[in-house]
């Protein structure tokens, strides 16, 4: 091939190539240019909800554009994570997640409609909720041992509600029993409120709930706290001692809130995003709302918040498959 043609060729593909930068690198400098949408797989109102409006709000002045949240409930966060996975990856959709659609759903469920690791990419972690045990004053029991030894004495008779099978709560139930070698008859609930209504009013021994949604009833005395399946101590509950620090090993069940981008979202953008992410979760004033809401602040890093979900995901998946949990029909 003569030199020139050749020096024609190379030089075409170079501003080809050139282009391609420029047209990847532009829409990421001047990001954002119209509001921005945050996909919550659970209904206004809620913890996640609550997360969610309360960061938008504060990104706004951040970003400079207004950031929308826009509620997709149902299939265990199936309808929202697909939705976002198929969104452009522009940086204009993104989901905030627990770990359940991201680290359990894909153990437990074979019918998702998204891959994790492959139509998301991981923008950051924002905040954490506490799981814990709690029990009707009722029940006559003061510690997570004089639980375990009641359930022992009368084996399935003591009833813990738990937010729904699969569920971060149902899990750390299931760590619980194996590490008190105790059994206890768990009552799935399609959520944390009617869990909660029957806790009080006798219906059921106990539960495994996040603390925002008992928060207000652990102040008023009207529920007993036995333990906490977080790594170590919530800040929001620093007389809660861990179950791992009570001699139960291996129950460390913690839920928590994420972002994630459609795959392909240009890594500047990410990094924009997971900077206003981190600054909103820092600033003192959200910071004291959430923990008046029960709910611990969290930011991390995109990188760190990728390796928490391949952690998390291997984990989940070993004890779905070693319990022989299967998904409600």
């Amino acid at each position: 091939m003569p030199l020139s043609r050749l020096s024609r060729i190379t030089t075409t593909i170079a501003l080809a190539a050139s282009a391609s930068l420029i047209a990847r690198t532009a829409p990421a400098q001047d990001y954002p240019t119209r509001p921005i949408r945050v996909v919550v797989a659970f209904a206004a109102g809620g913890t996640t909800d609550f997360v969610a409006r309360l960061l938008a709000d504060r990104m706004k002045g951040l970003l400079g554009q207004s950031v929308i949240i826009d509620n997709k409930p149902g299939a265990n966060g199936a309808i929202a994570a697909e939705n976002v996975a198929k969104s452009e990856p522009d940086g204009y959709s993104l989901f905030l997640t627990t770990v359940g659609a991201v680290a359990i759903n894909p153990s437990l469920r074979s019918d998702l409609p998204y891959r994790p690791s492959r139509d998301f990419v991981p923008v950051g972690l924002v905040v954490r909720n506490t799981t814990v045990l709690a029990v009707n004053p009722s029940l006559g029991v003061n510690s997570a041992h004089e639980l375990v030894a009641l359930a022992r004495d009368k084996p399935g008779a003591i009833t813990m509600a738990v937010t729904g099978v699969g569920a971060i709560s149902h899990l750390g139930l299931e760590l619980f029993q194996s590490a008190a070698g105790a059994k206890f008859q768990y009552v799935p609930y399609r959520g944390a409120a009617q869990a909660l209504t029957d806790l009080l009013g006798g219906q059921v021994n106990g539960i495994f709930a996040d603390v925002p949604v008992m928060l207000s009833q652990i102040k008023a005395g009207k529920l007993k706290v036995l333990g906490a399946t977080s790594a170590v101590r919530s800040d929001l509950l620093p007389d809660v001692p861990t179950l791992v620090e009570l001699g139960f090993a291996d129950t460390v069940a913690e839920n928590w809130q994420g972002v994630l981008a459609p795959a392909a979202t240009p890594p500047a953008i990410v990094a924009k995003l997971n900077g206003a992410f981190v600054t909103a979760v820092n600033d003192p004033d959200v910071r004291r709302k959430l923990a008046d809401n029960g709910v611990t602040a969290s930011p991390s890093s995109a990188d760190e918040f990728g390796e928490l979900i391949r952690s998390e995901t291997a984990r989940w998946a070993k004890v779905i498959r070693d319990k022989g949990i299967k998904p409600e029909s």
